[in-house]
This record gives C-alpha cells, sequence and structure tokens, in this order.
C-alpha cells in the first residue's frame, strides 16, 4: 500500500502538471500569453515612411494583439507600370504572395498598393473560400470620400494607380446609390521626391483643382504626410491611407471573433 505522505505528494504533482498543461489556467500566478493574430501586409514598390505609416496604424488600431507579416515584391510594380495594366505574370506574383501569407497563418490581408486594386478584387471570392479576408487599402477611403461630395479629385504619381482608384469610387458609388463626378490630377515625376519639395509639388497640382471638387483623395499611401497642409492650406476634405485601410483590417478581424 502507498503511504499517506506518498499519496499526498503524488497528488500534488499530477495538480501542478493540469495547471502547465492547461492553456487558461494559471501558472503560478500568472495568465499564459494569448496568441497574437497575423495580420499580412503585401506591398509592390514602398517607401520606408509608407512602411513605418502602415505599422503604426495597424498597432494604433490593434495595439500588440497583433503579429504583422510582411510581404513586397517591387518586379510586380515595375512590370505594370510598363504595361500600363497588371499582366498575368504580375498577377501570379500577387496571388503567390497572398497564397504564401495564408500559408504562413494570416487571418487577413492588406493589399496597400494602388496599382494592384483591380488584381486584388479579383481575388476576393477565393479570399472568401479560404477565410482570409482581403483588404483592399483604398475601399473604406473611397466609401468615405463619396459620402462626402458627388466630385472627386483623385491625386496619384503614378498613371496607373488612378484608374483602379477610379474604379473602386465608381464601384461604391453604384453601391450607395450616388452619382458622382471624378477628376483626376497625374502629379509626375512626384515619387521619391524630398518630402518638402513634393509637398510643393502637391499643392500647386491640387490648386489646379480645387474649385473643382468637394473632396481630394491621394490614390497612394506614400502622399499621407500631405494631407493636413493641402487640407489647411485650400480649406478642403482631403483623404488618404493607410488609416482607413488599417480600420477596415480591424473591422474584418472583429467579424470573424478574432479581436474586439
Amino acid at each position: 500500500m502507498i503511504g499517506k505522505h506518498l499519496f499526498q505528494k503524488i497528488i500534488r504533482s499530477l495538480r501542478l502538471l493540469l495547471l502547465v498543461m492547461t492553456p487558461s489556467s494559471l501558472v503560478w500566478g500568472e495568465t499564459l500569453p494569448a496568441k497574437k493574430v497575423k495580420v499580412a501586409l503585401i506591398y509592390t514598390i514602398t517607401t520606408p515612411e509608407l512602411k513605418e505609416d502602415v505599422v503604426r496604424e495597424i498597432r494604433k488600431e490593434l495595439g500588440d494583439q497583433v503579429e504583422i507579416l510582411s510581404y513586397e515584391d517591387p518586379s510586380v510594380f515595375k512590370e505594370s507600370e510598363v504595361h500600363g495594366y497588371v499582366t498575368a505574370r504580375a498577377a501570379a506574383k500577387l496571388i503567390g504572395m497572398y497564397m504564401k501569407a495564408v500559408e504562413e497563418g494570416a487571418e487577413v490581408i492588406l493589399s496597400i498598393c494602388s496599382t494592384v486594386a483591380d488584381a486584388t478584387c479579383a481575388m476576393r471570392d477565393a479570399a472568401a473560400y479560404i477565410g482570409v479576408p482581403m483588404i483592399m487599402i483604398n475601399e473604406e477611403m473611397c466609401r468615405e470620400a463619396v459620402r462626402t461630395g458627388n466630385r472627386i479629385a483623385v491625386m496619384a504619381t503614378f498613371p496607373t494607380a488612378l484608374a483602379p482608384t477610379k474604379n473602386i469610387l465608381q464601384r461604391v458609388a453604384r453601391e450607395m446609390g450616388k452619382q458622382i463626378e471624378i477628376i483626376e490630377v497625374l502629379v509626375e515625376n512626384g515619387f521619391g521626391l524630398e518630402q518638402e519639395s513634393f509637398k510643393k509639388l502637391m499643392a500647386e497640382k491640387a490648386g489646379e483643382i480645387v474649385n473643382q471638387a468637394d473632396v481630394i483623395l491621394f490614390a497612394q499611401g506614400s502622399m499621407a504626410y500631405c494631407e493636413e497642409y493641402i487640407a489647411g492650406l485650400y480649406h478642403k476634405v482631403v483623404l488618404s491611407n493607410p488609416r482607413f485601410g488599417a480600420k477596415a483590417v480591424k473591422s474584418a478581424l472583429m467579424e470573424k471573433g478574432l479581436v474586439r
């Protein structure tokens, strides 16, 4: 027979083992850390400032609840720019990044590049089937623009960013039962400029159309630091990302029940 002292020792050891093995239990008075939700960011061409802005906005919305996965392939943009649209090869590379993110456990994917918005939209059915929402960074911003006014000026440094953004605006306007007028503003030779020089160029281009527009929308997240400057200069509503994209990511995770 087992002695009383030995029996009590065995019971104490079993209790300790159960505490360690149970995820929701307390171990030495501390709660085991919760598993972080993985958010994937898909880039083509980018800047260090844009990456910092995207991560900051994601953290602002979700704090430390998330682990950020980042994917980047500049050749997707370069090939699209040369041909004027997202080619089959560029789309295949883009889809490859999406699938890699899914394989690595992403719960939601944010597509940062406005040039590839149409290709991203084409992935929606597959994303719904897989259960990993595909967020176009500009979609919620375009909804806000349509809510704000009927005459929307879209500013971009690349021609390839204008058409996909116009397509989103026209689609969401139909969904919202509104008719809109879109004014295209190409800020040529703007990408890569030093910030103060770029702000001056943006101000010049915005000044050419400011009286024609109810709202000014920046198609590229890399233009965001000009928002307050242009809004203050012309007293117009100016919308930029990545903040709208970050809010859309949070909404998608809330719908999945992964964050509150």
